[in-house]
């Protein structure tokens, strides 16, 4: 039996474990990324290991998150990411360079190599041929002192591609017809693996934007093949030399087909408040827009960017809409500037951002109170834009540029005829805004420089065998991290102050509840399900350990944050039966004794609910290796007794 491109990628960098469904495995890390909302925290994390020089074969820490410099935090964050990565190895990509993902898929990505960042839309990676995974800040601090990254070994879904896709239909399209079918769910456990002579019709950014919301489904990660279309990119990048073939065996065996026709596509949104509300813009009607918002590291290649001049060219913006375009890394918006098309954008009345994640995370430009937004973004989530009642659709590039300019939202297929946009055979290469690490000779001469708002990783202890204590909080189905931390140009800066951040942990479903969690000294929270879907960010987890949770028990987790919870030393628990979930109420007082031993040897947990006298049979689920973290506290200390040993 033959191989998937996935089972040929882990096979290859497998370190511990065996290469077997459904097993704990631990994979070598080739590159790892963070970027300046997670960043502090993983290096801080990295230092506290005590490892003088990553040993990854490249790290790249990026800024393009926290970017808008309203105060010091920003500057001082960018600071130290900059002194850290120059000190330790690390390769350090400027403020104004761009967005990570967009800079590694033109810069360093590799085909066939393993990567993991602490960003959950990494996988965008996938879009070259790599198996790239996002993280949390520690499990990338492991991997870059050398550490194995852990993850259960996968079902592999096959997506098979076929047909081409029709005028003004985009990679957009496909993704939220993904979505549409799998879910924001439907892809945990799983690697989404695009296959069929589809593929070929499709440009590796076009490629990338698909693996890129491979996250919204909460896949592991997705990957395309490295074929000629790779290769081809690589070499306008002048990197033709990192390029491979790379594709599954004709006999390889999946877990699950998914066929999808790319000529049946058609343009669609995803409606408010979820990526899989997914719906035909045919079906939506002529809705009346207030504002357009293009770029994110889903789309602002120079393909994405090209096209939405071509709309723009010689039209202007409708006087009732506000429109933004954030091309996605300094060599687009260079070539966009020598070309003519950032004119082009500018005089139909664009208004142009930095080449940064901006308003994606709520940084800039939210919308008018209830107002309609169509964003060429990756989530939706309620809030996110920073506008509660904010009414947010995804779409398409030429779905938004057309529709910016007739103010209502506008069906790109009305456009007529479609001029081919080709990848251009060779891009402009200039790397002066990434700074190389220094010599290892001369990195202990690199002062390393902390800001006021730069405070140590909380502090975590070994499991207790019983807890007592209330039920802070009680929350429903499809909670994602940005109910749990919430991103924004108010918060983001906290990032590097976990006392500090803390204080806005959860407001979004309850203001009171990081002041009755810090009253209440330790706590249980209650979920539903896919609970944490969204960022990889790990404030999710160190928020809540701060504020003393010690187990948060639902009907089901999302990956990265269940593994933060681990990486945290917050027991993450299951539901035997989920109709458990009712019997338990915000305030009731929850008992659990034997952790320990539970733990241990993977045994049911029973936690007696003593305000009503119900006993609640829970799972903790863990593997060999997470039970071990768990009971240390958490990763960093794991990693500090596996170092010292």
């Amino acid at each position: 039996m033959g191989l998937t491109l996935t089972e040929k990628i882990l096979k290859n960098h497998i370190v511990d474990g065996e290469f077997k469904k459904g097993t704990e495995i631990g994979i070598r890390i080739d590159q790892t990324l963070t970027q300046d909302a997670t960043g502090t925290m993983a290096y801080l994390e990295f230092e506290a290991m005590g490892i003088p020089r990553v040993k990854t074969e490249r790290s790249v820490a990026y800024i393009d998150h926290n970017t808008l410099q309203s105060g010091f935090e920003n500057a001082d964050d960018h600071r130290f990411i900059g002194s850290v990565a120059k000190k330790h190895g690390i390769y350090f990509s400027r403020p104004g360079n761009g967005i990570c993902h967009q800079v590694h898929l033109e810069r360093f990505g590799i085909p066939g190599k393993t990567l993991i960042g602490s960003d959950s839309h990494t996988p965008t990676g996938g879009g070259i041929g790599m198996l790239a995974i996002g993280a949390g800040g520690l499990d990338v601090a492991v991997a870059m002192g050398g550490g194995a990254y852990y993850i259960t070994y996968p079902n592999i879904v096959k997506v098979n591609l076929t047909g081409k896709l029709s005028p003004w239909t985009a990679a957009k399209d496909v993704i939220l017809e993904v979505l549409k079918r799998m879910s924001v769910k439907g892809g945990v456990g799983k690697v989404i693996e695009y296959c069929g002579e589809g593929v070929k019709t499709l440009s590796v950014p076009e490629r990338a934007t698909i693996t890129n919301m491979g996250a919204e489904l909460g896949a592991t990660t997705s990957v395309f093949p490295s074929d000629e279309i790779t290769k081809a990119f690589l070499k306008a990048q002048k990197r033709e030399d990192v390029w491979v073939p790379l594709s599954a065996d004709d006999d390889a065996e999946y877990d699950e087909v998914i066929d999808i026709d790319l000529s049946q596509v058609e343009p669609y949104a995803a409606c408010p408040h979820m990526p899989d509300n997914v719906k035909p813009i045919s079906e939506l009607g002529d809705m009346k827009i207030d504002q357009v918002c293009i770029g994110s590291c889903t789309n602002s290649s120079y393909q994405d960017m090209m096209k939405v001049a071509y709309i723009l060219k010689g039209k202007t913006v409708h006087p009732d809409v506000s429109l933004s375009i954030a091309p996605g890394s300094k060599q687009v918006l260079n070539m966009l500037a020598e070309n003519g098309a950032l004119g082009d954008m500018i005089d139909a009345g664009a208004r142009i951002l930095e080449s940064a994640c901006g308003p994606c995370i709520g940084m800039g430009q939210s919308p008018n109170s209830g107002g309609i937004s169509l964003r060429t973004f990756n989530r939706n989530f309620e809030g996110r834009s920073g506008t509660k009642d904010g009414q947010i659709y995804l779409v398409s590039p030429e779905t938004a540029a057309v529709s910016a300019i007739s103010g209502v939202l506008t069906d790109p297929r009305t456009l007529g005829e479609m001029p081919e946009i080709k990848m251009p055979d060779e891009f402009k290469i200039n790397d002066n805004m990434i700074e190389p690490p220094a010599p290892e000779a001369e990195m202990d001469s690199v002062e390393i420089l902390r800001g006021p708002n730069i405070k140590p990783y909380p502090e975590t202890a070994p499991l207790k065998d019983e807890l007592e204590c209330a039920c802070s909080l009680k929350v429903g189905d499809n909670i994602t991290t940005d109910h749990i931390m919430p991103a924004g140009a108010k918060i983001l800066p906290l990032r590097s102050n976990i006392p500090k951040i803390s204080e806005h942990c959860f407001t979004v479903c309850d203001e009171t509840f990081p002041q009755r969690a810090k009253e209440l000294g330790k706590s249980i929270i209650v979920g539903g399900a896919n609970y944490g879907q969204g960022s990889s960010r790990e404030h999710a987890a160190l928020a809540p350990l701060y504020l003393g949770v010690k187990i948060v028990l639902v009907k089901s987790f999302a990956r990265i944050h269940r593994s933060n919870l681990i990486n945290a030393g917050i027991l993450p628990l299951t539901f035997a039966n989920e109709a458990d979930y009712d019997k338990i109420s915000q305030g009731d007082i929850l008992c659990a004794s034997g952790l320990i031993e539970a733990v241990k040897n993977g045994e049911d947990i029973v936690i007696e609910n003593k305000t009503t006298g119900d006993k609640i049979k829970c799972r903790s689920d863990l593997s060999g290796r997470a039970k071990e973290i768990m009971l240390a506290g958490g990763l960093l200390d794991f990693t500090r007794e596996a170092l010292a040993k």
